[in-house]
């Protein structure tokens, strides 16, 4: 994603038209809209214009996209000590894989996230099997369902079958009652339908939603 592509993001959640976006930081009308590349000059006025925005997520992407003060009113994602839900450093694939290095006895840290504040945990992703919904380098928030023995068809679901593998995919009914078809969001022709006998399934856990790394 470019500073460009950042700025769009921001103007987007501020529910605001380009062109009076433009017209607040001073620049000419459909600059946003016309520019590839946004100008150091002009990322500083914008950092100047809305003083909420955080330089370090508008230059790089990295972080949040409000300073903390200003996200924690705005019910953005934060990092915190005290409340919300764990993150850890352990990897859901979009393909199956082996799970390796399990560190779910310690989180790193906590993300508050009201609207995902129901989760059981935040975790990351790997692979490229559910793009665009979910982009390899996410982090996901996973709520664990304790009874696996009814799971709606149509929801994203992360898995961990009893040979210790994990994946990522949406349920769909299976031509064998036995089994659960896994299928991908990408329509990349080395990504395919794929069953799942339900005997195999360990853990189950919804995927209630994703973002960039904080």
């Amino acid at each position: 994603m470019s500073v460009k592509d950042r700025i769009m993001q921001f103007i987007d959640y501020k529910g605001i038209r380009i062109n009076a976006f433009e017209k607040s930081i001073g620049v000419s009308r459909s600059y946003i809209t016309n520019t590839k590349n946004i100008s150091a000059e002009v990322a500083s006025l914008i950092l100047r214009t809305y003083s909420e925005l955080s330089a370090e997520w508008v230059l790089t992407g990295e972080g949040s996209m409000l300073k903390k003060e200003n996200a924690v009113k705005s019910n953005l994602p934060v990092k915190s000590d005290d409340k919300g839900v764990p993150y850890y450093n352990v990897d859901f694939v979009g393909g199956f894989d082996v799970v390796i290095n399990d560190q779910t006895t310690v989180p790193e840290y906590l993300i508050d996230f009201p609207k995902y504040n129901e989760a059981t945990c935040w975790c990351n992703v790997t692979g490229h099997s559910m793009e665009p919904e979910i982009t390899h380098g996410d982090i996901i928030a996973l709520k664990k369902i304790e009874d696996i023995s009814f799971l709606p068809y149509g929801e994203i679901y992360a898995i961990v079958t009893k040979n210790e593998m994990r994946t990522i995919k949406r349920l769909g009914p299976s031509q064998n009652k036995d089994c659960y078809s896994l299928i991908p969001s990408s329509k990349s022709p080395e990504y395919g339908v794929q069953d799942l006998p339900k005997e195999m399934i360990m853990t189950v856990f919804k995927v209630l939603g994703c973002m960039k790394r904080l």
